[in-house]
């Protein structure tokens, strides 16, 4: 059976919401945005230098741009309406008028010139109830010059058929087009596929008006296929995978075609591979094959649509282009079949699930990790068809250009995990095994503020959605792993930076405590922060051991009696030691990628622990010393620092098989409860401020001192900003702090 497809002169967006059909709401919106000209008057959008008119929603009002181009507003009246003169807008409705009359009135002279040619106006003049797709003056002008002179030279037959192309034996208002709809011609029943359209209404039916002239289709895209010589790799392509018979069954598809071209830019072992894998094959054509009917004259911007192989690829437009994942590939558009539309294109896409984890890595943002998998002879692991999972840190998670050495070779082994997972399938103390023999543990966390789940794997966190590809998965890590190395103490012991702290753990006794299994977090003062002490505190918390220089704290010697490098501090001050470090420490193993805004970690010993992080610009606004409190998630980025009770974060993420290290470079100290309770529950409410009048009209303010009406307004004011840190730094940040700033 032949078929028809028509295609609007002008387009109406479907990507609205309502209970109205999209041409109703679209055409309501129109007419709200052209109330201003008077009644029935309706907005549209006019791309600029072209006739093309569009009725469109909210969202492509305010872009004012259809398929990247700009357009303009032109006020018209709305269907069914007319102007009068001297009347604002278009008050009159147009008199309903048969359809021969109504070809005229709607600007389609050249439609109704031919079908006074083709002895079709008796018809069209007469009772009955018809819908006419009338064909513009323009449409008939791009006719090729030899199908209109095959029309018209036989006008009898040949005319007056391709007018019954265009017809419907009933009415239909635009509301009943529906997307992908269809209706029988009044040509021997031939289907006519259908999107929305403006209209104007007659007496005995429906004139729609369209941009084209509509020509038989007689061939499914199966026969278009094969006899086409630019698609005779594709064509090979759809028998090998067995999807011959699809192109040839009814339905309304869309295929985008690669030609012989798109194919032979692809590397030769590539298409290979994938041509010699029948699953490979399949997810590659499918990939290319639209569930429904989309023609290029229906796009009037970027609309993810789902493909045949599950995932979607976004079709668009850029001026008359039609464009894929925003690259203008298509070459040839809408060559209509019988059961869909080719378009033809000049790239082959290759699905994730047809690809390599060396593929996968090749074309995102993780190229430096793929070059140090292949420097490190992992190649193999890369193409062939383990079940692997990859774990790629991001480019700017290397510091500089790495050279491989011995430790990196090892290092990147360890990135590669020995079966293929989901991150959707992982769970908090989870452990996954290593191509390099190392176990890692997986930790799930709550973003307090988003609601979301961050999910890390030992100190970096996954920071994009998976891909997927054929035999295995990668996973895009925003940092280098940094596997555990020993216990707590054992990475301590191994920094220079804590040796102070180790020798004031051994005194207190709590070697033990940083060897035994479990999850700490350790907020680890470093040798400059012990320096960075008062003299008094200094003295108050190691007594008499080197006086108040931190430089002569003594460290016992081999021989003397004392452990080594254990502080000679007193036993009255060593609960007091005790009790400092003890604050440092967290229960629970929480990576500063698990950290966000208004975190809380309860510490061995003392009140809980306040978390947060702020961006590299803003803390550097901060390092006058100005407390910092929660900021909002915009500026939560990843050249963030971590403050833990406004301390901030020198060194963070060194990780133990028994926790995880950050490094502070100041003493932590409890917060005052007043700041506590604000960093809880937000800014504290302003005191109220009483006036407690006397006879002379002076008054108090809550110590007595006099209070007239400024020195209240003042009161009230340092009380709001001096004792809300969050509200302080929220004012900071604002934008007429910086704009206040930038003036003075």
């Amino acid at each position: 059976m032949k078929s028809w497809l028509l295609f609007p002169v002008l387009a109406v967006v479907l990507a609205v919401c309502g209970a109205r059909s999209p041409y109703q709401t679209v055409l309501q919106h129109s007419r709200i945005r052209g109330r201003q000209q008077g009644p029935n008057v309706c907005a549209m959008q006019q791309i600029k230098g072209t006739n093309r008119k569009y009725f469109t929603n909210c969202k492509q009002w305010y872009h004012r741009k259809i398929c990247g181009k700009p357009t303009v507003i032109t006020y018209e009246c709305c269907p069914g309406y007319e102007k009068l003169p001297g009347e604002k807008g278009c008050p009159a409705a147009l008199p309903l008028v048969n359809i021969y009359s109504t070809l005229g009135a709607v600007g389609a002279s050249t439609t109704q010139m031919y079908s006074d040619r083709a002895r079709l106006r008796e018809e069209v003049e007469g009772p009955g109830s018809f819908t006419f797709f009338a064909p513009s003056n323009e449409a008939w002008a791009a006719l090729p010059a030899e199908i209109l002179d095959a029309l018209v030279s036989n006008v009898n037959i040949e005319l007056l058929n391709a007018l019954h192309y265009h017809m419907v034996n009933r009415r239909l208002t635009s509301e009943e087009l529906k997307h992908g709809s269809s209706f029988p011609s009044m040509y021997q029943d031939s289907h006519v596929h259908i999107h929305h359209y403006s209209n104007g209404h007659a007496t005995n039916g429906i004139v729609h008006v369209i941009d084209r002239v509509i020509t038989a289709v007689s061939s499914d895209m199966q026969s278009i296929v094969d006899v086409d010589d630019d698609l005779e790799t594709l064509r090979a392509a759809f028998a090998a995978a067995g999807l011959s018979t699809l192109l040839e069954s009814p339905g309304q598809y869309t295929i985008f075609a690669p030609t012989n071209d798109a194919f032979a830019k692809i590397p030769r072992e590539t298409l290979n591979r994938i041509l010699g894998d029948p699953v490979a094959l399949k997810d590659l054509l499918n990939y290319h094959i639209l569930k429904q009917l989309q023609c290029s004259e229906s796009i009037v911007s970027g609309t993810s649509v789902e493909t045949l192989q599950g995932s979607a690829l976004e079709v668009g437009c850029d001026g008359d282009q039609m464009t894929l994942n925003g690259n203008a590939i298509v070459t040839k558009k809408d060559h209509l079949g019988t059961n869909g539309v080719i378009h033809y294109i000049s790239q082959l896409l290759i699905p994730d699930s047809a690809k390599t984890l060396l593929e996968l890595a090749e074309d995102s943002s993780v190229s430096t990790a793929t070059r140090l998998f292949v420097d490190a002879g992992l190649s193999s692991h890369l193409t062939g068809s383990e079940a692997l999972t990859m774990l790629a840190p991001l480019n700017d998670a290397f510091k500089g250009s790495p050279t491989m050495t011995p430790d990196l070779r090892a290092l990147m082994k360890n990135h590669l995990l020995k079966q293929q997972l989901s991150s959707k399938a992982l769970y908090h103390g989870q452990q996954l095994q290593t191509l390099g023999g190392l176990t890692l543990r997986v930790f799930v966390y709550r973003n307090v503020r988003t609601g979301s789940e961050n999910l890390c794997i030992e100190n970096a966190c996954i920071a994009a959605h998976d891909r997927t590809g054929r035999f295995a998965t990668m996973f895009t890590l925003d940092k280098v792993l940094a596997p555990p190395t020993g216990t707590l103490m054992d990475v301590l012991k191994a920094d220079e930076r804590f040796s102070q702290l180790v020798g004031a753990i051994q005194t207190v006794g709590m070697t033990e405590l940083l060897n035994q299994q479990g999850a700490l977090t350790f907020f680890a003062p470093t040798n400059e922060a012990f320096r960075a002490l008062p003299p008094a505190e200094l003295n108050r918390l190691l007594g008499e051991c080197g006086g108040s220089d931190p430089g002569l704290w003594r460290f016992s010697e081999p021989g003397s009696g004392w452990p080594a490098n254990q502080l000679s501090v007193s036993a009255g001050n060593a609960d007091q030691l005790a009790a400092v470090l003890r604050l440092h420490l967290g229960e629970g193993l929480l990576v500063s990628g698990g950290i966000s805004s208004h975190t809380r970690l309860a510490p061995l010993q003392g009140a809980k622990l306040e978390l947060g992080m702020v961006s590299a610009a803003a803390a550097a606004r901060l390092a006058d010393g100005r407390p910092v409190a929660a900021l909002t998630e915009s500026l939560l980025q990843r050249n963030f620092t971590v403050y833990v009770n406004k301390v901030p974060v020198a060194d963070a993420d060194l990780m133990a098989t028994n926790g995880v290290i950050h490094a502070v470079n100041a003493i932590i100290r409890p917060l005052a409860p007043k700041a506590d309770q604000e960093q809880a529950d937000g800014p504290a409410a302003a005191t109220p401020v009483r006036n407690q009048s006397t006879p002379g009209g002076s008054g108090t303010v809550r110590d007595g001192s006099p209070a007239n009406g400024a020195v209240r307004v003042l009161v009230l004011v340092l009380t709001m900003f001096v004792s809300s840190d969050d509200l302080f730094e929220r004012v900071l940040m604002s934008r007429s702090s910086r704009t206040m700033n930038r003036r003075q």
